[in-house]
């Protein structure tokens, strides 16, 4: 099938082309950390996926006006070829790539190897889970934290500082160091903080170790940032916490989820409609052996349905009816939503959480979150 025809059908499904693929390039992983959603690293984990068969895939994302590649895993310096995708993807001028590593194998000379690769639109996003290594390693092992920063030094030497983004999952036990860990990450020279929430699916769905942060932990957090000066520059100049964001939302969302934007191929080859949303009933296998354009085109009434049902969360979602961000909100993440309810209609797992800060925002009184 031509790519032109791949597009064609997703025009007349209504659905939007990728912008942006996440591809896992293997499902290997040196850490099993408690909370992750796609359980990578153990036995029965995808092997690396062949390197002529992501160079074939990325070369068919560049014809159809893919814009930027998102490379993931596992843990995708686990995979021998990992330096050469991102070199290939580069070569066919993406606007934007994306490395997701836990950094812990990144010595000098994988470093120095990104380096070279760099150009405006190179980013790596590093995992740290806490402002320590107790809170980090309480989720992916000793010595992680360590190795990790490590990770991050040698990136951070070779000039490549400011293209590094630590992702941390917010939990119970760690939320409170996000302060710090600003800090941090400031003075080593890292170039943004970006926080999220973790889903209750996947390992942590299995564990009791772990668990969400409570809404009185982002109440204080608020009001760190309301009443300490320090902490509301830095988090200014470079962090990107959601609690923190909503009170500044102001424009109404006018479209549902664009998902199929941000499609996400795993190692073993079924493509999701987004990162989150890993629905089978919504998503393609055999992708490897199809090809993106007819994988694209399989999928393309599938996800027409997805979006019907997005475009009917706010509507049909009884705890949306009452909230101040009905419109600003609009049912929140649907992918969310079926992580940790297996529910696509069900409420987004932080819909408690959004409507206290809205109510907050808009001086109303918060409603009955139960």
């Amino acid at each position: 099938m031509k790519l032109t025809e791949a597009l064609h059908h997703l025009y007349l499904a209504g659905v939007r082309p990728p912008k942006t693929l996440t591809l896992a390039i293997t499902g290997a992983c040196n850490l099993s950390c408690r909370h992750c959603w796609v359980s990578a690293g153990e036995a029965s984990s995808s092997p690396h996926v062949p390197l002529a068969t992501v160079l074939r895939l990325i070369g068919e994302c560049a014809a159809l006006g893919v814009t930027g590649i998102r490379i993931t895993g596992g843990e995708p310096l686990c995979h021998p070829h990992w330096l050469e995708i991102i070199q290939f993807s580069r070569s066919l001028g993406f606007a934007s790539i994306a490395l997701q590593t836990n950094a812990m194998r990144m010595g000098e000379e994988y470093a120095a190897a990104l380096r070279e690769v760099d150009f405006s639109g190179l980013s790596i996003q590093v995992s740290l889970d806490g402002a320590s290594a107790g809170s980090h390693d309480l989720i992916r092992g000793d010595g992680a934290f360590n190795a990790a920063l490590n990770g991050i030094a040698q990136l951070v030497q070779k000039g490549l500082g400011p293209k590094v983004s630590i992702f941390f999952t917010e939990m119970r036990h760690n939320l409170e160091e996000i302060p710090e860990l600003l800090e941090r990450a400031e003075k080593i020279g890292v170039g943004s903080v970006t926080t999220g929430a973790m889903v209750l699916c996947g390992r942590a769905a299995d564990t009791s170790a772990i668990a969400p942060p409570e809404i009185g932990q982002y109440l204080k957090l608020i009001e760190r940032y309301d009443n300490d000066a320090h902490f509301r520059e830095r988090y200014d100049r470079i962090g990107s916490v959601a609690a923190l964001k909503w009170r500044t939302d102001t424009a109404a969302r006018q479209n549902a989820c664009t998902f199929i934007e941000n499609p996400y191929l795993t190692p073993s080859g079924i493509l999701y409609p987004c990162l989150l949303c890993h629905s089978d009933e919504f998503s393609v296998s055999g992708v490897f052996e199809k090809g993106l354009a007819v994988s694209l085109a399989e999928g393309a009434p599938l996800w027409s349905s997805l979006l019907r049902i997005s475009n009917s969360r706010c509507d049909s979602i009884a705890a949306c009816q009452s909230c101040p961000g009905k419109e600003l909100c609009a049912g929140g993440c649907m992918g969310r939503a079926w992580g940790s309810a297996a529910d696509l209609h069900a409420a987004d797992d932080r819909c408690p959480l959004r409507r206290t800060v809205y109510a907050m925002a808009y001086q109303t009184t918060p409603p009955d979150s139960n």
